[in-house]
C-alpha cells in the first residue's frame, strides 16, 4: 500500500515536540469545565485526563466537521464507511472497543446525551461546528457521572456560553462537488442572548452511490436571572440523506475501491431529527446549585435497499429529566446528589414499498438511577483531595418480535452499579497528578435485542442481554510547563459480559470471560516562539479477549498504536499556515476472535492535512488539503466465511476553499 510518510517520520516529529518542554512552571489560568461532576469546576480539581479543545483550535485547523476535529486535534481513533467528506456516519473510538464503539463512548450536546437509543451512528450534522465554544475529551470510565454507556469515555459538546455576541456566515466549496454552509447569529440585548445556527451540507461523493446531503438549525435562549442563574430553551432539527456504497470485497486496498458494492447501488438511508432540550441553574444559596435539565427528540430513520428489495422505517422517540443540586461545604469539599430519567420507545418496519410497510419489532426502555459525587480536601497535605461516587441505575425493557409471523415477547429488569474513588494532588497552579479506579457500564442498545442471519441477513432474536461491567485502574497528570501543556494517563480495564456481535451464532451475546485493556496516553502543545505553535500526542493500546483458546487475541478494529502531531505558524496577524499528521497502526479485521490469528489485518496508515488561511478585517480566507499523500486506505473492515474480506475505503486526497464573513 502506498504511504508518502512513514511511521518513524511521525514519530520523530512527536519527540521533537516532547523535546520542547521547559521544566519551570509558571501561573496559569484556571480551565473550567463541566464534564467532571456536571457542574463547573476547576480542571486542576479533576481526577482524570480531559482534554480542552477550545473555538479558536477549531477556526484554525482543517476540519470541517465535528469528527475531524475529534481525529485531528483530539487524536481520537475515528471511523467511518460513507465514502464521501461529510463523515455523517463517523464512529469515535476512545476505549479500544472497536465495532461497537459508538455504544461505549457517550457523546453529549451540553452535558445532554447525543447517542441513539441503538447502534446507529452520532447524528453529527445535528450541531453547526459554529455553534460550538469548545468540546471536553474525557478519557476513561465516567458512569458515575453520567449513567449508561460512558464506557471508554466521554465526549461534551459544548454549545452554552458565549455570551458576546458572533455574527457570521461562511461557504466551503471542495472536491467532489462538495458545498458547506454555516451560519451563526447571537446577540445579547440586557440579560437575554438569542442565538441561531444553521448548516447545510452535500456533496456528490467520491465513490460510486455515495452522494450525501444534510441540513441542520437550532435556536437558543438564554436568560440570565442574575449570579450563575439562567433558564435557557434550544431547539433543534436536522435532515440528512445519503446513499450507501456498502463494503469493497476483498483485503483493504484491492479491488476497485471506487465502485459500490453491487447490491447496494440505488441504496439510501435518510433521517429526521428534531427536539427541544431546556434547563435551569439556580443558586439556592452561598452553598446549594441547582440544576435541571432535559430533552425530548423525536427521530424517524427510513433504509432502502432496491435489490432485496425492501424499505424498513426506524421511528423513536426519548424523553429525558436530570435534575441534581450541588453542596459546596467550602475547607469540607463539595456533594452532587442527582437523579435521572430517561424513557425511550423504538419499532422496526418493513414492505416491499415504502407507504406499504408492517411492523416487524418494537422496543420500549424505562431507566432510572440515582448518583451520589463527593470531594473532600485532605488537610493532611495542601492540595490533595480525595473524591468517589456512587451510581444505582434500573432498566426495565420489553420487546415484540414479530418477523417469524408469530409474535414472540420478552420482558426483562436488569440494574447496574457504578462507582469511583480517586485521589487527586494539585501541588501548584496548573500542575497536577492523580490516581483513579472506577466502575461503569451499558446496557444493550434496541436493536442488540435481535442479531441477524450471516447469510440470509434475517433477524434472529437473542433476547434481552445483561448489562455489561467494566472496571478500571488509572494514573496521570496535567502540566503547565512555561509554554508547554503535557498531560499523560497510564490504565488497565477489565470487562465483563461485554455486548459483542458473534458471527459463528448470528446473536448479539454476552461475551464468555474477560476482555482486558491495557494502556498509555499523552497530549503535549507548546508555543515554540510567539508565532510557532506546535502539538502531539499517542496512545499505545492493547484490547485482549480472556478466554480459552481465544486468550490474547486482539480485538477487532482496535489498532494498538495511534499517533498524532499538529503545527501551526504565524507569518503575521493575517497569515498562518497549519498541518496536522495522524498514524494508525495496524488492526484486526472485524471477525470471529477464533479465526484472528489466521487472518492478515487491516494495514497502518498515515494521512496528512495541510491548510493556510488569511484574515483581513471583516473577512476569514481558508484553503486546505486532506490526505496529501494519496494514501489509499481503510479505517475499517470485516471478515466472515460466506464472503470473506471486506472493507470500506477512505475518501483520497480532497480540496478545500473556505470564505467567512463576521458581521
Amino acid at each position: 500500500m502506498k504511504q508518502q510518510f512513514s511511521s518513524k517520520t511521525l514519530i520523530a516529529l512527536l519527540c521533537g515536540v516532547a523535546a520542547t518542554f521547559n521544566a519551570a512552571a509558571q501561573n496559569s489560568q484556571p480551565t473550567v469545565i463541566v464534564s467532571g461532576s456536571r457542574f463547573e469546576e476547576n480542571l486542576n480539581e479533576v481526577p482524570a485526563n480531559v482534554k480542552v479543545i477550545t473555538r479558536d483550535e477549531i477556526a484554525n485547523s482543517s476540519s470541517n466537521n465535528i469528527p475531524e476535529v475529534l481525529s485531528q486535534i483530539g487524536g481520537l481513533n475515528v471511523k467511518n464507511s460513507s465514502g464521501n467528506p461529510l463523515n455523517l456516519d463517523a464512529s469515535v473510538d476512545m476505549g479500544g472497543y472497536g465495532a461497537t464503539a459508538n455504544s461505549n463512548t457517550l457523546v453529549l450536546v451540553d452535558g445532554q446525551r447525543l447517542n441513539p437509543i441503538d447502534s446507529g451512528t452520532i447524528n453529527w450534522e445535528s450541531i453547526p461546528i459554529d455553534s460550538i465554544e469548545r468540546i471536553e475529551v474525557l478519557q476513561g470510565g465516567a458512569s458515575v457521572q453520567y449513567g449508561n454507556g460512558a464506557v471508554g469515555g466521554v465526549i461534551n459538546i459544548i454549545t452554552n456560553g458565549g455570551a458576546k455576541n458572533l455574527n457570521q456566515a461562511s461557504v466551503t466549496y471542495g472536491s467532489y462537488n462538495t458545498v458547506i454552509s454555516n451560519a451563526i447569529l447571537r446577540n445579547k440585548v440586557n440579560d437575554t442572548t438569542i442565538q441561531l445556527t444553521a448548516n447545510t451540507s452535500n456533496t456528490d461523493g467520491w465513490r460510486q452511490n455515495s452522494a450525501a446531503n444534510a441540513y441542520s438549525f437550532d435556536g437558543k435562549l438564554t436568560q440570565s436571572l442574575g449570579g450563575i442563574d439562567q433558564v435557557y430553551a434550544d431547539i433543534f432539527f436536522n435532515h440528512s440523506n445519503s446513499q450507501t456504497p456498502g463494503a469493497v470485497l476483498g483485503q483493504a486496498g484491492r479491488g476497485n475501491s471506487q465502485s459500490a458494492r453491487a447490491a447496494f447501488i440505488g441504496s439510501t438511508i435518510t433521517t429526521d431529527n428534531s427536539g427541544i432540550r431546556a434547563g435551569l441553574i439556580k443558586a439556592i444559596s452561598d452553598q446549594l446549585t441547582f440544576d435541571i435539565d432535559g430533552t425530548y427528540s423525536n427521530k424517524n430513520t427510513s433504509s432502502n435497499i432496491p435489490a432485496y428489495p425492501y424499505y424498513v422505517l426506524y421511528p423513536n422517540w426519548q424523553l429525558a429529566v436530570a435534575p441534581k443540586i450541588k453542596a459546596n461545604f467550602g475547607d469540607w469539599g463539595t456533594t452532587v446528589l442527582g437523579y435521572d430519567f430517561n424513557q425511550a420507545s423504538q419499532s422496526s418496519s418493513s414492505g416491499l414499498t415504502f407507504g406499504n410497510t408492517s411492523l416487524q419489532q418494537n422496543v420500549s426502555i424505562l431507566n432510572q438511577s440515582m448518583y451520589l459525587l463527593s470531594r473532600i480536601p485532605l488537610k493532611v497535605i495542601d492540595g490533595l483531595e480525595a473524591s468517589g461516587g456512587f451510581r444505582h441505575q434500573a432498566q426495565n425493557a420489553s420487546a415484540n418480535d414479530l418477523s417469524t409471523g408469530s409474535t414472540v415477547s420478552a420482558s426483562q429488569k436488569y440494574s447496574a452499579n457504578a462507582g469511583d474513588v480517586a485521589f487527586n494532588y494539585s501541588y501548584q497552579s496548573g500542575q497536577k497528578i492523580f490516581i483513579k479506579w472506577d466502575q461503569s457500564y451499558r446496557f444493550p442498545n434496541t436493536d442488540e435485542f435481535w442479531g441477524f442471519d450471516p447469510d440470509t441477513y434475517t433477524p434472529i432474536f437473542n433476547g434481552i442481554l445483561k448489562p455489561q461491567i467494566s472496571q478500571t485502574y488509572s494514573a496521570g497528570g496535567d502540566w503547565n510547563l512555561r509554554k508547554t501543556h503535557l498531560s499523560a494517563l497510564v490504565f488497565q480495564s477489565i470487562t465483563q459480559n461485554e455486548i459483542r456481535y458473534d458471527p459463528s451464532s448470528g446473536s448479539n451475546v454476552n461475551t464468555a470471560g474477560n476482555i482486558n485493556r491495557t494502556g498509555f496516553l499523552f497530549d503535549s502543545s507548546s508555543n515554540i516562539t510567539r508565532n510557532l505553535t506546535v502539538a502531539g500526542g499517542g496512545k499505545i493500546q492493547r484490547s485482549t479477549y480472556t478466554t480459552g483458546s481465544i486468550s490474547g487475541v486482539g480485538v477487532g478494529l482496535s489498532p494498538d498504536l495511534l499517533l498524532n502531531a499538529r503545527a501551526q505558524y504565524m507569518f503575521s496577524s493575517e497569515w498562518s499556515a497549519g498541518a496536522a499528521v495522524n498514524y494508525v497502526g495496524n488492526q484486526n479485521y472485524d471477525a470471529d476472535p477464533a479465526a484472528s490469528n489466521s487472518l492478515a489485518k487491516i494495514p497502518s496508515y498515515v494521512a496528512a492535512d495541510i491548510y493556510a488561511s488569511y484574515r483581513v478585517n471583516s473577512w476569514d480566507a481558508k484553503v486546505m488539503i486532506k490526505n496529501i499523500g494519496g494514501n489509499s486506505y481503510a479505517t475499517t473492515g470485516g471478515y466472515n466465511s460466506s464472503r470473506g474480506y471486506y472493507y470500506y475505503p477512505t475518501t483520497p486526497t480532497t480540496y478545500f476553499a473556505t470564505a467567512k464573513y463576521n458581521f
